[in-house]
């Protein structure tokens, strides 16, 4: 009874007109960007961010949520068509998704993404409706010393679950961790790492971090890359699937739905990891294996579902505890905090409104998924053939717009510049960002929470272990780091990310 009290809170925020319109401009935004090669989720919501700044706070959520799985059907199609993942939890659908394409049977491959998106987003909505609410409940008795360990723990899981070396992505947390720490200590009142800079003050913004990094550093890449570009798909035909086909992907949806919902909840990348982890079991249960590689419509209906089912419960620990599960929550974390929101447990029990007016539209949007963008498969088609030295100015400018509005400061757009530059030397030496931005949200906090824990316990830092759910947290932090550091544990990891 309390569930259904609450999703009519919910469906009386998110059906107003106003709210409707955003969250159909996200998902139409959302995969308008996302369908660019190279751009995926993380990049998008970077670029377009500062369009919701002067948005109220629910709006601006509603409008970010759709841009996401905007962006994430976005990478989709361009993975099918263009036989280039728009993101890295894409990558795997490209490769039944694209030889279907090859075979003329594009239309069918883009709409079994789609079903896939759909049936797994709402099943996924419905798991954040039911286990948000204890979840929260639980979060409520946690204190500064449990909340610390929590986000110890969720940043290393970022790094065992980081695509790549496990040093370089250690690595790029610790860098997170020092870009966090630039600014002015609150307590003392002290510099540090300002190099004496008065616009250092402040402490650098993450949409400056993010857009340079995640925006500029994809559009450098991606015109090195250009000439990798070719869309030999110039129609699509065919959308609907065949009963037999409904009948082959119903299971590989329900168990990439099923999967993607759990993985998708773990910190660092649940969504990429649950689409290759769909595809690897689809391959060995379904009767049609002999087909994967070859264009089997099992391999695009599975790891599709997963990864919008990753990216939907993603939100759980984020709405429930106020910690980003990945660097597109990190993004949203940034969001709430700019619209003058404490992300955590209190949300749901002082904006009610804001927490499940966002569960609502999740599913409004993938339904807006749907409804818009299968009509829409010749626009984006035309859009994948268009040189890409020809939209990149365009989002240039855009970026350095969106960087400028924060502060009125030319010395942001510079400073983006310089990250868009670091991003593309992280691409080169293959250090995947993702880990840095989420230690950049989180340092910032897990400095406060520990000060505020020894403060509590008078400067004793076994207050850390003694507590129950803190060594808990802790020690599965530690027994993560032990196990994925044995040689045979590393070697099935590096198999686990291999895209064949």
């Amino acid at each position: 009874m309390e569930l259904l009290n609450n999703l009519s809170i919910g469906l009386e925020a998110a059906f107003t007109l106003s709210n409707l319109a955003y969250c159909l401009a996200g998902v139409f935004l959302g995969t308008l960007i996302g369908v660019l090669p190279g751009l995926g989720p993380v990049a998008t919501i970077a670029m377009l961010l500062p369009m919701t700044f002067t948005l109220p706070p629910v709006s601006a959520l509603i409008m970010l949520a759709g841009i996401y799985y905007g962006a994430q059907y976005g990478g989709s199609t361009t993975a099918i068509l263009v036989n280039l993942p728009g993101e890295s939890s894409s990558v795997v659908t490209a490769l039944d998704g694209y030889q279907m394409a090859r075979q003329g049977k594009a239309g069918k491959a883009l709409a079994t993404a789609a079903i896939g998106s759909f049936v797994a987003g709402t099943f996924a909505t419905l798991l954040l409706a039911l286990f948000a609410p204890p979840l929260a409940d639980l979060a409520l008795k946690f204190g500064p010393a449990e909340y610390f360990s929590l986000m110890v723990m969720g940043l290393v899981a970022s790094v065992v679950l980081a695509h790549g070396s496990l040093l370089q992505a250690f690595g790029m947390i610790v860098l997170g961790l020092l870009l966090g720490m630039v600014g002015t200590d609150v307590n003392s009142g002290m510099e540090r790492y300002t190099f004496d800079s008065p616009y250092m003050a402040e402490g650098i913004g993450f949409v400056v971090l993010a857009m340079g990094m995640f925006g500029l550093g994809e559009i450098i890449k991606n015109l090195e890359e250009e000439h990798l570009r070719s869309s030999s798909i110039t129609k699509v035909s065919g959308l609907m699937p065949t009963r037999e086909d409904l009948k082959r992907i119903f299971w590989p949806i329900v168990r990439g739905t099923g999967l993607g919902s759990v993985l998708g909840i773990l910190p660092g990348g649940g969504a990429m990891l649950a689409s290759f982890a769909a595809y690897s079991i689809e391959k060995k249960v379904s009767p049609n294996a002999h087909e994967f590689g070859k264009g089997a419509i099992e391999g695009v209906a599975a790891p599709e579902s997963a990864n919008n089912a990753g990216a939907q419960t993603s939100f759980i620990p984020l709405l429930t505890l106020g910690i980003p599960s990945n660097p597109v929550m990190a993004l949203m974390v940034g969001a709430m905090i700019i619209q003058g929101i404490t992300p955590g447990p209190s949300v749901m029990m002082e904006q009610p409104q804001l927490f499940w007016g966002i569960i609502v539209s999740m599913w409004i949007g993938n339904l807006f998924l749907i409804v818009l963008n299968l009509p829409l498969i010749g626009m984006w088609v035309k859009m994948i053939t268009v040189p890409y030295h020809h939209l990149f100015p365009v989002i240039l400018v855009f970026c350095c717009i969106g960087v400028f509005s924060l502060n009125n400061r030319v010395f942001d757009v510079y400073l983006m510049a310089g990250f868009g530059v670091l991003g593309y030397v992280f691409t080169k030496l293959r250090c995947e960002p993702a880990p840095m931005l989420l230690g950049f949200i989180l340092g910032p906090m897990m400095e406060e929470y520990l000060r505020r824990a020894l403060l509590l316990s008078r400067g004793d830092f076994t207050v850390l272990v003694t507590r129950p759910i803190s060594a808990t947290m802790l020690a599965i932090a530690v027994v993560a780091l032990v196990v994925v550091l044995a040689p045979s544990v590393r070697a099935k990891r590096e198999e686990a990310f291999q895209e064949d």
